[in-house]
C-alpha cells in the first residue's frame, strides 16, 4: 500500500519579492499556503527570492533580495547590477526546475522582469499579490498594462487598488488586508509593556526610521533631531527603536551617539514596541498601517536625495496625494505626513508634542483609524490569498 505521503500531489510554488516588508508578507503567506495546501492533500515545495523571514518559513531561497531595495532613481543605481545578477541566477534555476505557479509580491521593476519570464518563458500562471501602487502614483499606464499582460490574477489588498487594476484590464480579486488578522495576535498595550519591562506610567515614543540603507542617511537624522526636541520639552520621555535588520545596528548606534539621545535599541519586535507606545515617529511604509491598526498615534515623514526629488518633480512630474498607506486607504488625511523639504525636525516635533499632550488631537486620529479599519475588509485575508494561489495548482 502507498503511504499517505506518496499519494499526496506534489507541487512547486515560486515566490518573488524584495525588501523587509515583502519578505515579511512572503513569510506569512508561506505559512498559510502550507496550511491550506495540506487540507487539500497537496505537498508543497516553495522556492523564492526574498530574505531571512522567508528562509525561516522553510523556503529554498534562490537569492536574498532584502538588502538590495531602494526608493528613487539615484538611490536605485547601486542595486541594479546586484538585482540583475540575483534574477539571472534564479532564472537559470527555474528553467531547469519549473514551478507550477509564480507569486509576485510588490517589488515593482524587478518583479516586472520576473513576471514576463514566468509567463513567456516558463509559461506558468502568474499571480500578483500586493501589486505596485500604480493606483496611487501612476503617471504612465505602461507599467499597469504590463502587469495586466503577464498576470493571471491580481490579489488586491485595498479596495481602490482592486478597482484601479480592474479598470486597467487585470483579472482582480479583492482579498482584504492581511494585517486585520495579524494585528489581532499582537499583545495589547499592557501586555506589551510588561514584555518589554516598561512601567505603566512611562511616556514612550517608538522610532521607526529605516528598513532600507538609504533611509539611514536621509530619514534617520531627521527622526533623531525630532526626538531631541521632544526630549528637551518632555525630559521624562523614553525612546525605543526596533531594528528592521540587525546589520543596521552599528550605523544606528553611531547616529544615536552623534545626536546624544537616550534610546533603547531592540532587535525586531517592532509590533510589540509600537503596541507599548504613546506615539510612533516613523518613515512612510507598511509599518504605518500596523501602527494604525494597533491604535497608536503617529507622525510620518520621508525624504529622498535632492536629485531624486528634482527628477520626480520636474522630469517625471510625479504628484502624490499621500505617501502613507494609512492615508491611501480612503484617500483621506488621517495621519500627518512631512515629505521632503517639509520634513523638518521642528515641524515634526510640534505635531508629535501636540499628539502627546492634547487628548483631542489623539482622539481625532483614533477616530480616523476606525474608518481605515472598516475599509480593509473582513478577517481571513491571508487564507483567501493562499486559496486563490492553490487554485492554480
Amino acid at each position: 500500500m502507498e503511504s499517505s505521503s506518496e499519494i499526496k500531489m506534489k507541487r512547486r510554488i515560486f515566490i518573488s519579492t524584495g525588501e523587509v516588508s515583502g519578505d515579511w508578507h512572503g513569510a506569512i503567506l508561506i505559512e498559510a499556503l502550507r496550511e491550506r495546501a495540506a487540507l487539500k492533500g497537496i505537498e508543497l515545495e516553495i522556492i523564492g527570492l526574498g530574505g531571512d523571514r522567508m528562509a525561516a518559513a522553510g523556503v529554498k531561497l534562490l537569492g536574498n533580495t532584502v538588502g538590495i531595495g531602494s526608493i528613487g532613481v539615484i538611490e536605485a543605481l547601486p542595486y541594479i547590477l546586484p538585482t540583475i545578477r540575483v534574477q539571472e541566477d534564479a532564472k537559470k534555476w527555474l528553467k531547469n526546475s519549473p514551478p507550477d505557479v509564480a507569486v509576485l509580491i510588490d517589488y515593482m521593476m524587478p518583479n516586472q522582469g520576473m513576471g514576463y519570464f514566468c509567463k513567456d518563458v516558463l509559461q506558468i500562471p502568474v499571480v500578483y499579490y500586493i501589486a505596485p501602487q500604480e493606483w496611487v502614483w501612476s503617471f504612465n499606464d505602461k507599467n499597469t498594462k504590463a502587469i495586466a499582460k503577464f498576470t493571471d490574477k491580481v490579489l488586491a489588498i485595498f479596495p481602490k487598488e482592486a478597482l484601479y487594476y480592474q479598470n486597467q484590464g487585470s483579472n482582480v480579486q479583492w482579498v482584504g488586508h492581511p494585517f486585520i488578522d495579524l494585528i489581532a495576535k499582537v499583545p495589547d498595550r499592557q501586555a506589551a509593556r510588561q514584555q518589554l519591562g516598561i512601567a505603566e506610567d512611562e511616556l514612550v515614543v517608538t522610532l521607526l526610521p529605516a528598513s532600507r540603507t538609504q533611509e539611514l542617511r536621509d530619514v534617520m537624522p531627521i527622526i533623531l533631531k525630532t526626538a531631541k526636541i521632544i526630549q528637551t520639552k518632555l525630559p521624562h520621555v523614553k525612546f525605543w527603536l526596533p531594528l528592521s535588520l540587525d546589520r543596521y545596528r552599528p550605523a544606528v548606534e553611531k547616529l544615536i551617539a552623534k545626536y546624544e539621545i537616550k534610546v533603547t535599541i531592540i532587535s525586531g519586535q517592532s509590533q510589540i514596541a509600537i503596541s507599548a507606545s504613546d506615539l510612533v515617529l516613523s518613515k512612510s511604509g507598511t509599518v504605518n498601517l500596523e501602527t494604525a491598526l494597533l491604535n497608536v498615534p503617529q507622525v510620518i515623514l520621508y525624504r529622498v536625495s535632492a536629485i531624486t526629488a528634482w527628477i520626480a518633480r520636474h522630469i517625471i512630474r510625479l504628484k502624490l496625494p499621500f505617501i502613507s498607506p494609512v492615508n491611501l486607504v480612503d484617500m483621506k488625511a488621517v495621519v500627518p505626513e512631512f515629505v521632503q523639504n517639509d520634513a523638518t525636525p521642528e515641524a515634526i516635533a510640534a505635531k508629535a508634542l501636540d499628539l502627546l499632550t492634547n487628548p483631542q488631537a489623539r482622539q481625532t486620529m483614533l477616530d480616523g483609524y476606525a474608518d481605515v479599519r472598516k475599509s480593509l475588509g473582513e478577517k481571513g485575508a491571508i487564507n483567501r490569498v493562499a486559496d486563490s494561489i492553490i487554485d492554480y495548482l
